[in-house]
């Protein structure tokens, strides 16, 4: 090609290309798709709030005041002995206007510091221990109030609760202070390990319960305290819609003896045995080593000096055999009945014993020597000083 040929080829070329960008400009765009959304009428909607979230919203201004962020400093060692502070928060709430505050044992369990913040403020308040009862879970702690006083909560009756009815719950889990949760009642008379023991007509609810809300307010939709927030069944240990709270009647019992006492007063049984079941009392008919004239009970082995089953005359077992490869002492008391009510464990007895204190009278039925004896004893508080067993 040559050069004329080639500008040719270039005229015509942008001759056709500037003929198609003068057809497009001219062409009429099709029209704007507006969009269209149907509006909803806000007018349809009722933004009034609900009876049931009245009555949220009322506990939570009116009674949140009186929950308090417990903060526990424990002190741990590492390898090379240097001491490591630990912190734990936990919740608690106002007992009096005298500062007294329940909350959880586990929470301030070997603390070497506590603080208490109280609503309206962020600065802690040092707290002082006055009592604990590891049994329960159960501990009361003391601040000196500030200028603002301390605002406790009404205490209400564990007593005529019913499942389904609703409950609140109001504590710091995470350390987010004055958190509400609301639930219901899951089930009732629920028995729970402690770390001394066993609680019982423990209360069992679905309203969430985290790390943090121990020791924390379960109450109904009066405002009233029903149970102390402790515990939670999780394989995570996160919430997992079962928690638990301590009955309120069981912290009303043990809270003035805490105040007065440091501590619970208990009747001290002082007898160890081993639960008797129809396999046992066969065995023990058939080896003739004593005689059983029933197939359920507890049967006592060892009496402790100064306790209230050595007060009462229980005696232990004079014979040391093995059954089931374990040595067993026979020849005892059979207990059958305290109180009005079966036993068959250590356990069994202590729980009767729970609500009762030195210096009542209660009914005991056991067998000795294949006969029945029935009787009114009286209960007695631990005696430190006996460490000698009886056989």
């Amino acid at each position: 090609m040559n050069r004329r040929d080639f500008w040719k080829l270039v005229f015509v070329t942008s001759l056709i290309s500037t003929g198609l960008v003068l057809f497009f400009l001219r062409w009429p765009s099709p029209p704007a798709t507006k969009a269209v959304f149907e509006q909803s009428d806000a007018r349809s909607f009722d933004t009034a709030v609900s009876d049931e979230e009245k009555v949220n919203i009322r506990i939570y201004e009116t009674l949140g005041p009186g929950v308090v962020n417990v903060i526990s400093t424990t002190v741990d060692y590492n390898f090379f002995l240097e001491a490591i502070p630990r912190e734990g928060v936990g919740s608690g709430f106002f007992l009096d206007s005298n500062g007294h505050i329940a909350t959880n044992y586990h929470v301030i369990q070997e603390a070497q510091r506590l603080e208490v913040t109280i609503y309206g403020q962020t600065q802690g308040i040092k707290a002082s221990v006055v009592g604990v009862d590891p049994t329960n879970d159960i501990a009361v702690l003391k601040i000196d109030c500030p200028k603002e006083g301390c605002r406790p909560l009404k205490l209400g009756s564990s007593k005529d609760l019913k499942v389904g009815q609703k409950v609140l719950a109001i504590g710091n889990p995470f350390g987010l202070e004055r958190t509400l949760t609301t639930g219901i009642i899951s089930s009732l008379g629920r028995t729970i390990e402690s770390r001394r023991g066993v609680i019982d007509e423990v209360i069992q609810t679905d309203a969430a319960i985290n790390p943090g809300n121990s020791g924390g307010p379960l109450l109904n939709t009066r405002g009233e305290v029903i149970g102390i927030n402790t515990a939670i069944l999780s394989r995570s240990g996160d919430y997992a819609g079962i928690g638990f709270a301590v009955p309120v009647d069981t912290l009303a019992r043990i809270v003035p003896d805490l105040l007065e006492h440091g501590k619970v007063l208990r009747p001290y049984w002082g007898a160890q045995g081993r639960p008797l079941d129809e396999r046992l009392a066969n065995a023990l008919r058939k080896e003739q080593l004593m005689e059983v004239p029933v197939d359920e009970g507890f049967l006592v082995e060892v009496v402790r000096p100064g306790g209230t089953a050595d007060q009462a005359g229980i005696l232990g077992g004079s014979e040391r055999v093995f059954w089931n490869y374990r040595p067993l002492i026979v020849g005892g008391d059979i207990i059958t009945e305290i109180g009005g009510k079966g036993v068959s464990t250590l356990n069994d007895i202590e729980n009767i014993l729970e609500d009762k204190r030195p210096g009542n009278q209660i009914h005991i039925t056991f067998y000795r020597n294949g006969k029945k004896v029935s009787k009114d004893i009286e209960l007695v508080g631990r005696d430190t000083g006996g460490r000698r067993l009886r056989f």
